[in-house]
């Protein structure tokens, strides 16, 4: 069972790393899925990604108090809405396909707009 968990911690990054480059796909939920598969499955890469320079800051934010920075979420937000734009200006897709696509999105942008930006203090 380690294995499953441990290999889909290494999809989940990979995709949260496209996603980095992508803005069509956020990379924060598929970091926090890859952190909880890495907790189930390897310490040394729970550790690694948790510490990690560039996801870690978020990732800790988020295990600790449920949050979602404020930049994250302008940064999602943004990329998300422009990478929509693309789609229906310049690529002029069916929708057929742009309905999916529009969904997905929707349901990325609830969930980051629903978490707050700030801890409880």
């Amino acid at each position: 069972m380690k294995l499953i968990y441990f290999s889909c911690g290494w999809l989940f990054f990979a995709i949260g790393l496209i996603g980095v480059a992508l803005p069509v796909l956020p990379t924060t939920p598929f970091m926090i899925l890859a952190l909880w598969c890495f907790s189930k499955s390897s310490d040394r890469f729970h550790q690694w990604l948790y510490q990690h320079r560039f996801f870690g800051p978020t990732l800790q934010q988020w295990e600790r108090y449920r949050v979602i920075p404020l930049p994250a979420k302008v940064m999602s937000v943004s990329m998300m809405l422009a990478s929509f734009a693309y789609l229906v200006f310049f690529k002029k897709l069916p929708s057929e396909i742009l309905l999916p696509v529009a969904m997905l999105m929707l349901y990325g942008l609830w969930f980051i707009l629903t978490k707050p930006s700030k801890p409880d203090r």
